[in-house]
């Protein structure tokens, strides 16, 4: 494997975003999802006008892991208003971190997570926070390791199906 690059993403990403958002979503969660839910949530999250707005939001980051040429997965974050709950001014909301299959294992996740405590620690926060699903063990390990703890529970829709996300944080040191 050769060396992944992350690298900040802008308007000029946009497509990149949307087909590696599209693509790691539907390999991380199909299986466990109907179809239905699967497409409408695709089509809400990934449309050209809602990933463009996401990218011209000035509290919100995307970065992608390149290796050479190929995205193989993405960052996003979230400050301020643009945070999806508490909208904390001292917490850097992990909105998605997301690997192709084909890398998972290959330390990705890591470097992109890397990404978003950097990130969180050049605009002075205090901490992390993400919600993640109960049922994405994967995930649940992954951020425990990295030293998150549990403190809530949201409800996350996925299509007309409401599943339970654990909501973590970590205080930066």
């Amino acid at each position: 494997m050769s060396s992944i690059i992350i690298n900040k993403a802008g308007e000029k990403d946009l497509e990149t975003l949307q087909n590696i958002g599209i693509q790691t979503f539907s390999e991380t969660f199909s299986e466990d999802n109907s179809e239905e839910a699967m497409k409408k949530y695709l089509e809400e999250s990934f449309n050209t006008e809602k990933v463009e707005s996401e990218l011209a939001n000035p509290d919100s980051f995307f970065y992608i892991a390149w290796e050479e040429d190929n995205p193989v997965g993405y960052l996003k974050v979230n400050s301020g208003k643009a945070q999806t709950e508490l909208q904390d001014e001292t917490s850097l909301e992990i909105e998605r971190i997301y690997v192709k299959k084909s890398h998972h294992g290959k330390k990705v996740g890591q470097l992109l997570y890397d990404q978003a405590l950097e990130t969180a620690k050049s605009l002075h926060k205090v901490y992390l926070w993400l919600g993640v699903w109960e049922q994405n063990e994967r995930a649940l390990s992954f951020y425990r390791k990295n030293g998150f703890v549990e403190f809530d529970k949201h409800i996350f829709v996925l299509g007309d199906e409401e599943q339970t996300d654990l909501m973590m944080k970590k205080m930066i040191d």
